[in-house]
């Protein structure tokens, strides 16, 4: 249990200090931000918690396929606020066209015998 309330202290702390660091810099919080950072604890926390190297591939391999869509994320949220749109509809306006577009990459990937 105090392991696992370890790993959630450490990403927490992580999500705070982008979200601070972007206060500060927008440039600072971008460049922490696009460091993946989540997904290298996450590799680091599936490693220490199974020592299963072939795990760790999978879950890199799938992360590799499933950044391309997440970019829509980026794409799409700068657009509508630029369009005039308030935060909160375009968050979800964003984010609903992220959901499609990962569905959208996991029956692309599947048509081509990829499996995450």
């Amino acid at each position: 249990m105090a392991y696992t309330v370890l790993k959630v202290l450490v990403s927490a702390v992580l999500v705070v200090a982008i979200a601070e660091a972007g206060k500060r810099s927008s440039f600072l919080g971008a460049v922490l931000a696009s460091v993946p950072a989540v997904s290298v604890l996450a590799f680091v926390w599936l490693y220490v918690d199974t020592g299963d190297v072939a795990r760790v591939a999978d879950l890199a391999s799938g992360v590799f396929w499933l950044v391309l869509p997440s970019l829509v994320l980026f794409v799409a949220l700068p657009a509508l606020l630029c369009r005039g749109w308030a935060f909160w509809p375009s968050l979800g306006a964003s984010l609903a066209a992220t959901v499609v577009a990962y569905a959208a990459m996991v029956a692309a990937l599947g048509r081509f015998g990829v499996r995450l």
